[in-house]
């Protein structure tokens, strides 16, 4: 079922079927405001409860219907959290809108949109000539924290364990955007990260230059103090050979070159997954 559920997921996220109104952080925005009032500071108690209903929620929703119509109905139930779980317009958006400001040479409308799909990141102080490369580590922290994790989850812990990194991740992402801080939150997401970014930065040894990467993955995963952002960007960047800067104002090629490794570390996730279905693994 997971490798079923993650193929149509990956299918309907391509094809941006699913509308806005419907995608999975959309949703949690809606349940937040029902949970927790904007001016109420939640308290510990609040935050679990937050944190761990959904996945309550999906657990329970799963247990009732196993078995129903000889496991279809349980499939649907995979295939749906999935779809919820791996559609991300807004990314998606951010980054055409960047591609497509840097092709018309555009800088400030580049480092908006960099902004845009990484808030996480200050570029304050990067140049024009570093945005390139800066985009291009952001598009691997991206692909790992809104696919390659979301798909590990789903494969070793089903709808329950994908739901639950989400909603950790949506409630990480409110307290960076709007200041505010959330008891149990980041740390949570610090544990929650810590073993799936380094089995996919993994994958970015294997799909770049291995020599080169290697130690750079080593250095980093023994580390339990090193971040999923900093472990994830900084073997991406030391598995891909990045060309030459251009003469234009916003060099393109470090970040396609980054996109492109990111591919391949996906398709070798799928690969993987295949392969562990066929010999029995997973099912």
């Amino acid at each position: 079922m997971a490798l079923f559920a993650l193929l149509v997921a990956i299918l309907v996220e391509r094809l941006r079927l699913l509308p806005g109104s419907w995608q999975f952080d959309a949703l949690l925005s809606k349940y937040h405001k029902s949970l927790v009032t904007a001016e109420q500071k939640p308290t510990l108690f609040t935050m679990t409860l937050a944190l761990v209903l959904p996945a309550i929620i999906v657990y329970v929703l799963s247990w009732l219907v196993s078995g129903i119509l000889w496991g279809a109905v349980s499939v649907a139930v995979w295939v749906a959290i999935a779809v919820l779980c791996f559609s991300h317009n807004s990314q998606r958006k951010a980054f055409k809108c960047y591609i497509q400001a840097a092709c018309r040479g555009d800088s400030q409308a580049c480092f908006h949109y960099a902004n845009e799909l990484d808030p996480s990141q200050d570029l304050e102080s990067v140049t024009e000539q570093e945005l390139g490369t800066q985009v291009g580590q952001s598009v691997a922290w991206i692909n790992y924290r809104y696919y390659g994790a979301i798909a590990l989850y789903l494969i070793v812990l089903g709808p329950v364990g994908a739901v639950l990194y989400c909603t950790v991740r949506f409630y990480s992402e409110q307290s960076n955007k709007h200041q505010i801080e959330q008891p149990l939150v980041d740390n949570l997401l610090f544990v929650l990260d810590w073993l799936p970014s380094r089995i996919f930065s993994f994958g970015y040894v294997l799909s770049g230059h291995f020599r080169q990467a290697i130690a750079t993955w080593v250095s980093h995963a023994l580390n339990p103090k090193c971040t999923a952002r900093d472990i994830i960007t900084q073997v991406a960047l030391a598995a891909e050979t990045l060309p030459q800067a251009s003469s234009a104002p916003i060099c393109l090629q470090s970040t396609i070159s980054l996109l492109q490794l990111s591919k391949r570390n996906f398709i070798l996730l799928i690969t993987v997954l295949s392969l562990m279905t066929i010999f029995g693994v997973v099912n």
